[in-house]
C-alpha cells in the first residue's frame, strides 16, 4: 500500500468533516441509529462515483466515525456549549438544522480530537460555505466555533 502524501491525508480529513455533517443531519431526519448511519456512508459514500465521471472524495475513516460517535456520546454537552455560543434568544433548537449538525461534529472535534482549534475552526467554516455559498453562515459559524472552542480548549488561546 502506498503511503498517503500530507495533502491527502488532509483532504481525507476535509472529507471525513463534511461527511460527519452530512451523517449527523440525517439522523436528525431519520431517527436512524448513528451505527446505521455510518454503515450506510461508509457502503454508499466514501469514494462513490455520484454521477458519471464525479466521484465523492474518500474520507477519513477514523476521524468520520469518531465526529459522529462522540457527536452522539456528548450531544448534550455541545448542544449547552453551543446554546452559551449563541445569543440568549436563539437556542440551539432554533437554528438550521444542518448548522446544528455542524456544530455538533465540530463540538466532537473540540472534546475528543486532537487537531489544533483553529484548523477546526476553519475547516467546519469552509463546510459552512460549501452548504451556504451566498450567504454570512461562514462568519457566524467562525464566531460560534471560536467561542465554543475557547470553552472546550482554553488552554489553546
Amino acid at each position: 500500500m502506498t503511503e498517503l502524501s500530507g495533502n491527502q491525508k488532509r483532504k481525507m480529513r476535509s472529507a471525513a468533516r463534511l461527511y460527519a455533517v452530512q451523517a449527523l443531519f440525517q439522523m436528525e431526519h431519520s431517527s436512524q441509529s448513528y451505527e446505521t448511519i455510518i454503515r450506510e456512508f461508509l457502503d454508499f459514500r466514501f469514494g462513490q462515483e455520484v454521477e458519471e465521471g464525479i466521484d465523492m472524495a474518500d474520507g477519513d475513516i477514523d476521524l468520520f466515525r469518531k465526529l459522529v460517535e462522540q457527536a452522539v456520546n456528548w450531544q448534550s454537552k455541545i448542544d449547552q456549549m453551543t446554546d452559551r455560543a449563541l445569543v440568549a434568544k436563539w437556542p440551539i433548537a432554533r437554528i438550521d438544522p444542518t448548522l446544528r449538525a455542524l456544530f455538533r461534529a465540530a463540538g466532537a472535534e473540540f472534546l475528543e480530537g486532537d487537531a489544533p482549534v483553529k484548523v477546526v475552526i476553519n475547516e467546519f467554516v469552509d463546510v459552512a460555505r460549501s452548504f451556504y455559498p451566498e450567504g454570512k453562515e461562514g462568519s457566524f459559524v467562525n464566531a460560534v466555533l471560536d467561542h465554543m472552542a475557547r470553552e472546550a480548549k482554553p488552554e489553546a488561546f
